[in-house]
């Protein structure tokens, strides 16, 4: 029964074209992060200073051994990019994970318990979403200090609302019905009925949140990065590249065209992922 409805999920994702888009998208940055030490010519923090602002190949002046360029230091930007591609991955695996876990914990319990526990925690979920994502974070890093991981966790701790959110309205659709009904008169204890009988049928709405919110992640690390706040030089993150990149945007325009170019690709990717996965695990899907 279970391999019959994989099959019919993988042929509904196979038909979605764009999600099959970003699927591709998303292994090649999955490939590029495994392989990188194999795929980029040079270590992306090494600086060569005699090689520095090298435009790209199919440009004039270009050199093969630098296939996208060479930033101010003369590192070779193709290489810092797929080396970027593994922080990205860590970035939304850790930002996700906290978001996930917390919001898991917080939306499971508001939505069994209800009354003045939902209250109670709702209304701190409320009060984080009264604040844009971005400055949130924001703040987070600045109370904790600029760095990498400072930042997933500021990324982290902004998606907790938002996971909170879906778990909560899904917890409040499951507790009702009759599977966990007959389990709570077996004697199910709360926390087994939470998270061994409800949760494992909310799941999915929390995948597509994830596929989303993984997107969401890169894209905010990238833009703390970008104000100085999340990964620091010589770290090849996309977003610290761009920043690096501002007082270049003329004479190097290659600096700043690549890394955006990845980072658009990635959002991107995962975005259509995260709708083509909404469309298969949506049951309402299977009535047009």
């Amino acid at each position: 029964m279970k391999e019959s409805l994989l099959k019919e999920y993988i042929q509904r994702f196979r038909k979605n074209k764009s999600a099959v888009f970003g699927l591709i998208l998303v292994s090649i940055l999955i490939l590029m992060a495994i392989f990188a030490p194999l795929i980029a010519p040079y270590d992306p923090t090494v600086q060569d200073l005699k090689s520095r602002l090298l435009p790209p190949v199919w440009s004039e002046a270009g050199k093969w051994p630098h296939i996208l360029g060479t930033d101010d230091f003369g590192r070779d930007v193709f290489s810092r990019i797929v080396y970027g591609a593994r922080i990205s991955l860590m970035i939304g695996t850790i930002s996700v994970g906290i978001s996930l876990f917390f919001g898991l914990i917080m939306g499971s319990i508001a939505g069994f318990y209800g009354k003045k526990v939902d209250a109670f925690i709702m209304r701190i979920v409320d009060i984080m979403f009264a604040v844009p994502a971005i400055l949130l974070a924001i703040v987070i890093v600045s109370m904790l200090g600029p760095s990498l991981y400072n930042a997933m966790i500021a990324i982290g701790v902004v998606g907790i609302p938002s996971y909170a959110r879906i778990v909560r309205a899904s917890v409040l659709q499951e507790k009702e019905k009759e599977y966990v009904i007959a389990s709570r008169v077996n004697g199910s204890s709360n926390m087994r009925l939470i998270f061994k009988v409800i949760l494992p049928n909310c799941m999915a709405p929390i995948i597509v949140q994830s596929t989303m919110g993984f997107a969401s992640a890169v894209l905010e690390a990238a833009g703390l990065s970008f104000l100085g706040l999340g990964a620091q030089p010589p770290t090849p993150e996309w977003g610290a590249m761009l920043s690096d990149s501002l007082q270049y945007i003329m004479r190097a325009p290659w600096m700043i065209t690549y890394p955006g170019l990845a980072i658009f690709m990635t959002v991107l990717g995962f975005n259509l992922v995260g709708d083509g996965l909404m469309d298969v695990l949506d049951p309402k899907q299977k009535d047009r």
